[in-house]
């Protein structure tokens, strides 16, 4: 009697797995048609009893949930997609280690250029709710909170961002490395990848071409100036230079971090403390063309265009290679003819408007002329820069240079 009921276990057993790799195929064809429904369901059939199979069977049903749940695209929130993390870090972990690590990336991918789209289309929300995702899908992608807590702070939802900002502060984020990116031949886009191993592995399948790789500067100062304007933004002063004096404790002669405290002090209306902050910035850090080139475009922020323009001359001798002071340069210089531009608007047909007006067409030519050597450097160093080639060609003409305008088409 013992034997026969033996006998019938094995053979229900063997009936059991039988239904369990055919629930596991159908689910395959379904997600190759692009049914990812009818695949979870089919999968869902048969989880509950897919832990008695072989590492093998186990790694082709985790590696078709997985999938089921990526590639549904219309229904991809949070939960959705720590599901397919979870299925296809299973997957790898039982030996589909290369299908499942494309499929993680593809993933990963997918969502961050799904919310870069998103950002671009100022539809913050959106935006860092997705890059929220990126992160959760792997905890070790902390960028993707920084960039998820940048996106709230557009979004004008600063509780969020001060959520998201203080976790990345006790995590001890700084955003400084090295990022590792390819292009995908097939879609056309830069993607990044965990390491340089990684990025070489796909780029050597034959699958990912041009890779590269880009020094990040640390984001710490960034990020405390943001919580620090948010606590502002919240009336919330005492906050805001706590903030900053906390992030001080581990270093406090880095210049990012002082930098910040200065743009706090500008914000709140303490010019003799934001002077105090930017000459000791200056002290410690006296050839850093960087540092010259954020004090001009702090200037610029703050509408003091002179004295971003002595920032920006101070960076270009540092560095003469600089191309971005090259053209903030041009652009501060240029904004100096608005207030021209609206007195000549204003005024009318007398003999005295008629000699305002030469008098102003002159002083903005003048402007033109103080103009034109940096952005003939950029076009110089960066030949396909258009909307630099564009400006120099407008200002040559009105100084009727047209022999200067004409050779650069």
């Amino acid at each position: 009697m013992k034997t026969k009921v033996l006998s019938i276990a094995l053979a229900f057993a063997s009936i059991t797995a039988i239904a369990q790799k055919k629930e596991i195929r159908s689910a395959q064809k379904a997600i190759e048609a692009g049914n990812y429904t009818e695949a979870k369901k089919l999968l869902a059939s048969v989880e509950s009893i897919i832990g008695n199979e072989s590492n093998s069977r186990q790694a082709d049903f985790y590696l078709a949930q997985g999938k089921a749940f990526a590639l549904d695209k219309n229904n991809q929130g949070l939960e959705e997609l720590l599901k397919a993390s979870k299925a296809l870090n299973k997957a790898k972990d039982l030996g589909e280690a290369d299908e499942a690590t494309k499929q993680l990336l593809e993933l990963k991918n997918n969502v961050v250029n799904s919310a870069i789209e998103d950002q671009n289309n100022q539809k913050y929300k959106s935006a860092a709710e997705k890059l929220y995702s990126a992160y959760k899908l792997n905890p070790t992608d902390t960028v993707y909170l920084y960039y998820a807590a940048s996106n709230y702070v557009n979004q004008k939802e600063f509780d969020k961002a001060i959520t998201y900002y203080e976790e990345l502060r006790d995590l001890g984020f700084t955003g400084k490395g090295t990022e590792y990116t390819a292009v995908n031949k097939e879609t056309g886009q830069r993607e990044t990848f965990q390491s340089e191993k990684q990025r070489d592995l796909f780029v050597k399948s034959g699958q990912y071409s041009d890779p590269a790789s880009e020094k990040l500067p640390s984001k710490r100062g960034e990020i405390t100036k943001n919580l620090a304007l948010i606590y502002l933004e919240k009336n919330q002063e005492d906050k805001a230079i706590n903030a900053i004096e906390d992030a001080k404790k581990e270093n406090p002669n880095d210049t990012q971090l002082l930098l910040a405290e200065a743009n706090v002090y500008n914000q709140m209306g303490k010019t003799d403390k934001y002077a105090e902050v930017i000459e000791k910035v200056i002290k410690l850090d006296p050839n850093n063309a960087t540092l010259y080139y954020n004090l001009g475009v702090t200037s610029t922020q703050m509408n003091q265009p002179e004295k971003a323009i002595t920032y920006y001359k101070k960076a270009i001798e540092i560095d003469p290679d600089m191309n971005e002071a090259y053209i903030n340069m041009a652009s501060t210089i240029l904004t100096k003819e608005k207030p021209l531009i609206d007195e000549m608007n204003n005024l009318g047909m007398s003999a005295a408007d008629n000699k305002r007006y030469d008098v102003l067409s002159k002083q903005r030519k003048d402007i033109y002329r103080e103009a034109i050597p940096y952005l003939e450097k950029v076009v110089e160093k960066n030949p396909t820069h258009t909307q630099a080639k564009q400006t120099l060609k407008s200002i040559y003409l009105q100084l009727g240079e047209e022999a200067k305008a004409k050779a650069l088409n």
